[in-house]
């Protein structure tokens, strides 16, 4: 798993290079959670059935994450992969559920996937499928009204075939999380709503597949402490990586850390 994730780490240093995009740091901090689910958790492989586990990238600025772990997995071609945010390419700086099979919804208005995930739960259950439902939301979105009202509504629709993850690194386009809208105590909040809440670190390959591995009778929420740009040591934890471009000079350094 430590060699798949620096693989990982390594391509979206790469694709944010050519493109000269940002959002670098929040996709190197949800790596680790990325991989564990399509490698060890999720029910999902070539060619794409119905009988699939769902993982929708709510925080959708993250979308490098996602592009690198699909072609980790072969889901995603090298070609593809490396005409992110280019002319000419296929992949959009947020993702477009029309520009590969393996990306289930449209997103980048950050609160949107929660809900999303809500409908796509729901009609496993009508359609009595064992199937399971992963969003992937950032710390800074969970300020967002919409996702509150999806917690809301889970317990009450019984939906304990779905998993809400939080990439809780603390960092958000203009601060601390924790600082510009505050919703602590976050564990308190999700537990009062009905949900199972887990917490765990994560970049822990372990408790990562452990927590998001074991079914529950409720909802499941999986709060994961990371640290935003993580494996590339000047651009963990410091807010400018949220924005800043990689150049050649910052890849190369990039890679020689991740080698």
């Amino acid at each position: 798993m430590e060699q798949i994730t620096k693989d990982i780490r390594k391509n979206i240093i790469t694709i944010a290079n050519l493109a000269k995009s940002p959002h670098v740091g929040s996709a190197l901090s949800c790596a680790d959670i990325l991989a564990t689910l399509y490698h060890k958790v999720m029910n999902i492989s070539l060619p794409l059935c119905e009988d699939r586990d769902y993982f929708l990238l709510s925080k959708a600025h993250s979308a490098m994450c996602l592009y690198s772990t699909l072609n980790s997995k072969g889901f995603l071609s090298d070609e593809d992969m490396l005409g992110y945010y280019q002319n000419g390419g296929k992949l959009p700086a947020h993702t477009d559920r029309l520009t590969n099979d393996f990306i289930e919804i449209s997103a980048g208005s950050l609160g949107h996937g929660l809900p999303i995930g809500l409908g796509i739960a729901k009609s496993l259950k009508l359609d009595k499928k064992d199937s399971r439902v992963f969003v992937l939301m950032g710390d800074g979105e969970s300020q967002e009204g919409s996702v509150w009202e999806a917690a809301m509504l889970a317990p009450a629709l019984g939906l304990d075939n779905i998993t809400a993850i939080i990439d809780y690194n603390n960092l958000q386009g203009y601060g601390r999380a924790r600082e510009l809208v505050s919703y602590e105590p976050i564990k308190d909040k999700w537990e009062s709503f009905g949900w199972e809440t887990v917490c765990i670190d994560g970049h822990d390959y372990e408790q990562l597949e452990e927590a998001l591995s074991k079914k529950s009778n409720k909802p499941k929420i999986v709060i994961c402490n990371t640290t935003k740009g993580k494996g590339v040591s000047f651009m963990e934890d410091e807010l400018i990586w949220h924005y800043y471009l990689v150049t050649d000079e910052i890849k190369q350094k990039a890679m020689e850390e991740l080698s």
